[in-house]
């Protein structure tokens, strides 16, 4: 195909949600339709945080690689394989860290917000700090030229774009530049206002049952300025109004007005959120029920997947070395 080999993985950290949904797993529906696409699931990179517990991370492995399936990710189309299984990741990590100087990591913004934003947790440690190069060799290893990203990922991007330039200009043209994919949603609210994320526990799954949802919803953040029902609003600064784009294209003016006019209180606003979410999903959580009644079905797609990206891999791998002189 053309366009450009894509690359992209999730850390398996728990079932997905709205914020991958249209944070970038829409786009990779997309593109494994117009272009060479190699998506893995990144459980090393789940142990840069949830290394202390890891028990769950083969579960979380098979439920997201479910997730992906009944979202429309087809294993036919696109490379679907484990991170860990690709042996290759990690001694290219260990050449490309040779060549990354520490300040470099150290700039990252999502470096000092996790640290700030996860103070329970003992996360000062080199895996954490040395994500992006992690990052940069998954891409790298089978010369990915375009990865789907979500707006909170492009300075972990922009770093592997750096990486790869310096390897190159060290040892000769060797790697490709990735550059990136944003989604339409390069943003999606948690229910406290925040990027949605497991991490927050403010996220609504793809899997949530209707009740799930509604209950959710109705904790959505509004504009703080509309206190008592007759007070008016700001529709831009409510969580709810951002999803209502998504999911309520076709009310949105309706939405704004009452909203502006007091027309509608925000239960109202959140009431129609949560049915249109809710029949939105339906589709996914009867596809994912079907393919929870095939037991190995998750592991046979990463086998496969594996099988077809490995080669390359290697390939990749055999070439840095010599470029660097290991063999």
């Amino acid at each position: 195909m053309a366009n450009g080999r894509i690359v992209s993985g999730y850390r398996p950290t728990g079932r997905l949600h709205l914020g991958h949904l249209h944070g970038n797993l829409a786009r990779m529906i997309e593109l494994q339709n117009e272009a060479e696409c190699f998506f893995f699931v990144a459980d090393w990179h789940a142990l840069t945080t949830d290394y202390q517990d890891p028990s769950m991370l083969r579960t979380y492995t098979d439920e997201m690689v479910l997730d992906w399936l009944a979202a429309g990710l087809d294993p036919e189309k696109a490379v679907i394989y484990l991170q860990s299984d690709l042996h290759e990741v990690a001694e290219f990590q260990l050449y490309l860290s040779m060549i990354t100087p520490l300040g470099w990591l150290e700039r990252v913004p999502s470096f000092k917000e996790q640290l700030e934003q996860l103070q329970g947790r003992e996360i000062s440690t080199h895996g954490f700090l040395g994500y992006p190069v992690l990052q940069a060799a998954d891409i790298a290893i089978v010369l990915g030229e375009r990865v789907p990203v979500g707006e909170d990922q492009l300075p972990h991007l922009e770093l592997a774009r750096e990486i790869v330039r310096r390897f190159n200009n060290l040892y000769g043209d060797t790697l490709k530049e990735p550059e990136a994919v944003l989604s339409k949603y390069p943003r999606i609210p948690g229910t406290d206002g925040r990027k949605m994320s497991k991490s927050y526990n403010n996220y609504i799954s793809l899997a949530d049952s209707p009740e799930e949802i509604h209950h959710k919803v109705m904790l959505m953040i509004t504009d703080p300025a509309r206190r008592t029902r007759k007070d008016t609003g700001d529709p831009e600064k409510s969580s709810v109004y951002q999803l209502h784009k998504i999911y309520s294209p076709d009310k949105l003016d309706e939405i704004a007005e009452n909203c502006r006019t007091a027309g509608w209180g925000c239960v109202d606003c959140k009431k129609l959120l949560a049915d249109r979410l809710i029949a939105a999903l339906e589709p996914f959580r009867e596809r994912r029920r079907e393919l929870e009644a095939q037991p190995h079905l998750a592991r046979d797609v990463l086998a496969d997947g594996h099988r077809r990206v490995e080669p390359i891999a290697a390939g990749v791998l055999q070439e840095v070395r010599l470029k660097m002189s290991i063999d």
